[in-house]
């Protein structure tokens, strides 16, 4: 594991271009690579189960990305503002940040995991489903939404592991998820017959092995910044610093959310249920052009974040 000492004079010292190619690389792959496994996983779907349980799988797409929101309503706000304050020099602060995002992460998706699940078959309704399609999407979502859990915390921690200078051990926690995804899912589906619940087992068991795998990391005595005991207890200030720049990826999640349900209940209105597994499809290959800007855009904010921080305190100083 790279020395802590060793990160932070890099990302103070070295070429600008330069550390946008060490940093932004490894997460474009990684983004990448998730993303031809959700094309994948569709491909054993569509082949093991069938054409509706692609429609069905469709309508889970808002409930995942409403899910993923919370994720990185934490993830995103904590990984920013930890590179902010490794930047000032205040690893003890940036500490607290860390133990408190993991406290956040269970209260606040544990609180929409909870709604979610009690309310799931009249959100489903209105996400566009109907007699043939929403039973594969309970199916899948009745298994998914209670590792949900998992799926925020990997997340949320692997942005984090990034922010605090980590961003190749990032990428390889992208590609555990993926190649372990397309392991199970055929022997599940196939082997097992378990359908699209054998889709959404190997997925949770995926999301759980990438979570042990990230959070542990923050458990080693090598690591830039580490769990501790008395950082997991919520401080105000922390929390309200944490929400306040996470609240935009959450709003701009929240936004794509609600546009592709008016989508697909048009979609429902003017083609049916194969027009919405359609639009599922192209979804899942258009997304794979997206995440190479979102690979992008994470690999730049630990050198942004950290800088900034940096240059506030020597002009704190020189004041």
């Amino acid at each position: 594991m790279t020395n802590p000492a060793t990160i932070t004079n890099k990302l103070a010292t070295e070429n600008v271009s330069k550390l946008i190619w060490e940093y932004s690389l490894p997460a474009i792959v990684g983004t990448v690579v998730m993303s031809l496994y959700n094309i994948v996983d569709r491909i054993f779907i569509g082949q093991g189960v069938g054409p509706l349980a692609i429609s069905g799988l469709a309508l889970t797409f808002p409930f995942m990305i409403m899910l993923m929101a919370f994720g990185m309503l934490i993830g995103a706000g904590a990984a920013s503002r930890i590179s902010i304050t490794l930047g000032e020099s205040d690893k003890e602060k940036a500490e607290k940040i860390l133990g408190n995002a993991f406290t956040l992460t269970f209260i606040i998706s544990g609180t929409a995991i909870l709604i979610s699940y009690i309310f799931m078959h009249d959100v489903l309704r209105l996400f566009g489903g109907t007699e043939k399609t929403i039973q594969y999407a309970e199916d899948f979502m009745s298994i998914i939404i209670p590792g949900s859990i998992f799926t925020a915390l990997n997340y949320g921690f692997n942005n984090i592991m990034r922010a605090s200078g980590y961003p190749r051990k990032a990428m390889y926690t992208m590609i555990i998820c993926a190649v372990l995804n397309a392991i199970l899912a055929p022997i599940f589906i196939f082997a097992f017959h378990w359908g699209i619940q054998g889709a959404a087992i190997a997925t949770n068991i995926t999301y759980l092995v990438g979570t042990i795998w990230v959070l542990q990391h923050f458990t080693q005595a090598k690591s830039n910044i580490r769990f501790r005991r008395k950082n997991f207890r919520l401080e105000k200030d922390i929390v309200k610093a944490i929400i306040s720049i996470g609240m935009s990826p959450f709003s701009m999640q929240l936004a794509t959310c609600f546009v592709v349900i008016l989508v697909n209940t048009t979609l429902l209105h003017y083609g049916g249920d194969m027009a919405i597994g359609a639009y599922g499809i192209i979804n899942s290959v258009n997304t794979l052009v997206v995440m190479i800007i979102i690979g992008l855009n994470q690999g730049t904010q630990p050198i942004i974040g950290f800088n900034f921080g940096q240059n506030f305190t020597k002009e704190c100083f020189s004041r």
